[in-house]
């Protein structure tokens, strides 16, 4: 979810997690393995190919479910503190907004370079460790938001398989992927998360909610990074202006 708007409000003191948390498995291929000897062999047959992936078994019935059940708690959860302390009563959660997300990019014209169908799995997956996260205070410092984020999700993904081919390999590739901000869908989605942001925003204005919302939309001035996300947000400042 795109950060809050900068607050007056002393900063909370933030406390880094500990060292023991859980990180996320990486394996080094073992450089002692021994080399497969060349010989000579008139077979013209193509020998499969090193890089093909076995696919991990698909979650059962009992981990989808209790992943799922996880997940379903995004429905109550509110997206943080910044509507509620624009006094924005029954705000949208986070469900709510990563739907959202998911529909922006489901509409998205195409752009050479860009997978559209990463962006929309980005899109799903990409606040889903928060609801692991009990403090969401947006004083606590970015590093050590993200760290947290970690840890949820890795505890979160194990449950679907962590192997080569998982589904829970996968999501946490696209959220270390968007947490980054190191690939074309992520620097898209990122934006997806700010016009999201500022188009729920002008829909508070319109039912005439919450103080302020226009703090939300200077928030997000000169933070976009891509055509699409910069063209959709003038329009949604253009429409301000005109209410």
């Amino acid at each position: 979810m795109a950060n809050a708007p900068s607050s007056s409000s002393p900063s909370s003191p933030a406390t880094a997690p500990s060292s023991s948390s859980p990180s996320l498995p990486v394996t080094a291929p073992s450089s002692s393995s021994p080399s497969s000897p060349v010989t000579a062999s008139t077979n013209t047959t193509p020998p499969p190919s090193s890089s093909s992936v076995v696919p991990d078994a698909p979650p059962s019935p009992k981990s989808a479910v209790d992943f799922l059940s996880l997940c379903h708690k995004l429905k109550a959860r509110k997206g943080t503190t910044r509507w509620l302390r624009s006094d924005v009563e029954n705000p949208e959660s986070l469900a709510d907004h990563m739907y959202g997300m998911t529909l922006m990019a489901l509409i998205a014209p195409d752009v050479p370079g860009l997978d559209r169908n990463k962006c929309i799995k980005m899109a799903i997956i990409h606040d889903t460790a928060e609801v692991m996260i009990l403090d969401t205070t947006p004083y606590v410092r970015r590093e050590i938001t993200h760290q947290r984020g970690q840890v949820a999700l890795y505890n979160m993904c194990r449950i679907l398989g962590e192997g080569e081919g998982s589904r829970g390999k996968e999501i946490t590739e696209l959220w270390m992927d968007y947490e980054a901000n190191s690939s074309p869908e992520a620097k898209f989605v990122k934006d997806l998360d700010k016009v999201e942001m500022i188009l729920q925003a002008l829909n508070y204005k319109g039912d005439e909610q919450g103080n302020d919302l226009d703090e939300f939309l200077r928030s997000t001035a000169g933070e976009f990074q891509t055509e699409i996300g910069k063209a959709w947000a003038t329009e949604i400042v253009s429409r301000r202006k005109n209410t």
